[in-house]
Parts: C-alpha cells; structure tokens; sequence
C-alpha cells in the first residue's frame, strides 16, 4: 500500500484520514469515524484509537493490547457493508470487514460497531470493555442521561 493512500480506501491519508488523526479535524459521520479508526490501527495512532472510545469506557481500555494488535498486523483493506447513521437522534451503527494479515494467514474482523454523538464529535461505544455499569448510572457517553435511556441498547 503506498504511503500516500489512505488506510480506509477513501483518498489520499493527507487530506482523508490524518487531519482526523492530527485533531485538526473531526469526523462528520459514524461511518467516517469508523473509517478514521480503522486507519488509526493501520498508522498505529493509538492515542486516536482511545480518543474517539466513548468517553466513560476510555480508562477501561487495555491500551497496550490495542497498541499490539495494531503493530502485530499488516492492514489490508476496509469494507463498509452497511452505515445506519440515525438509529436515533444521537446513535449510529456501521457494520464493516476489515482484511489483515496476522502474519500467517490472511483474516477478515466482521463487526458491526455502534456509536455515539455528543458535543459535536462521533464516538465509538466499545462492547469488549470490562466496565460494572448500572442502568441508573450516567451514562458512559457524557450525555447526562441515565445509561439505560442513553447507550444500554447499543452494547
């Protein structure tokens, strides 16, 4: 893959994906924020990677795990499937493949990830996070609301 070309297929990683990953720009949709995470693992931006987690779920995060997985792999391609960008006024879903080589053989992740807006910016609600949460609790999205009116749907 040349440098110049964006991990995410859409463009050059300059004017695509980087500003993203620079914080110079945020991500307009939950599609385009997938699409910029994706790229984070392939350019190894971890900090991005955690940056764009749900807020509540983000000191949750295994980091090195992520910063290994990362490194471990050669990023092939992307390939949304399908975005739902209004699930409702501030939740989105995109479902996606992501083609890497774990160094042995080639591998397909199938997921179909949910995301949350609030205060302007996208942001990934991450299912695998080890969080004891409550329905009563605030919600991990910052929102103000109570978790179960907010994301508990989502994970």
């Amino acid at each position: 893959m040349s440098e110049d070309l964006c991990p995410c297929g859409q463009g050059d990683y300059a004017s695509c994906c980087q500003p993203m990953h620079l914080g110079q720009a945020k991500a307009e949709t939950a599609e385009q924020l997938m699409r910029s995470r994706y790229s984070a693992f392939a350019k190894h931006e971890i900090d991005y990677i955690v940056q764009t987690t749900a807020i509540g779920q983000q000191q949750a995060l295994d980091v090195a795990a992520i910063a290994d997985w990362s490194k471990a792999n050669q990023w092939l391609k992307l390939e949304v499937v399908q975005a739902q960008e209004k699930l409702d006024k501030n939740h989105a879903q995109v479902e996606f493949k992501a083609y890497y080589h774990d160094g042995k053989q080639a591998q397909v992740h199938h997921e179909i990830s949910h995301f949350v807006k609030h205060e302007g910016g996208w942001y990934f609600l991450d299912p695998t996070t080890n969080m004891h949460i409550t329905m009563k609790q605030p919600c991990i999205c910052g929102s103000g609301k109570k978790f179960k009116q907010c994301c508990a749907q989502f994970l």
